[in-house]
C-alpha cells in the first residue's frame, strides 16, 4: 500500500519517536516544518490505523500511536505488492533484474549477502 507525503512524514516522526505518540505530540513536530492543523494530523492518523499501518492504543481520553511494522518492513511489503501484480514469472523476474540494475555497489552486496543466507550459499 502506497502512502501519500503527509502519511509519510507522519510515518517518519512515529519511526523516530522512542516511545508512542500522540496526535498533539505528531502535530507539533510536523508544524516546526509546515503549517498543518491538528485536526489534520488527527484525521491521518486515524486513517493509517484503519489500513493497519499504525496501531491505536487509548490512554485517558487521548489515542497513543506506533507503527505496526518497521521501515524496512514496510517497504519489503510495498516492494513484495508491486511485484504480485506482474502477471507472470517471465515479467516478474524482468522486473527484478531492471531493478537491480540501479542498485548501488553496495545495494548489490546487500542483497547478494541476503540471497546466501537465504539459500545457504556463499559468493565471492
Amino acid at each position: 500500500m502506497a502512502l501519500g507525503e503527509l502519511e509519510r512524514d507522519v510515518m517518519d516522526r512515529l519511526w523516530a519517536a522512542k516511545e508512542p505518540l500522540t496526535v498533539r505530540e505528531v502535530h507539533e513536530q510536523l508544524a516546526e516544518h509546515r503549517k498543518i492543523a491538528y485536526t489534520t494530523v488527527m484525521t491521518v492518523l486515524d486513517r493509517l490505523a484503519k489500513k493497519h499501518v499504525v496501531r491505536q492504543e487509548r490512554e485517558g481520553r487521548a489515542f497513543r500511536y506506533t507503527p505496526a511494522a518497521t521501515r524496512e518492513q514496510m517497504v519489503a511489503e510495498l516492494m513484495l505488492d508491486a511485484l504480485g501484480g506482474v502477471p507472470t514469472v517471465d515479467d516478474r523476474q524482468a522486473a527484478l533484474v531492471h531493478f537491480i540494475g540501479g542498485v548501488s555497489p553496495a545495494e548489490a552486496a546487500a542483497l547478494r549477502e541476503a540471497l546466501d543466507a537465504m539459500t545457504g550459499t556463499d559468493t565471492p
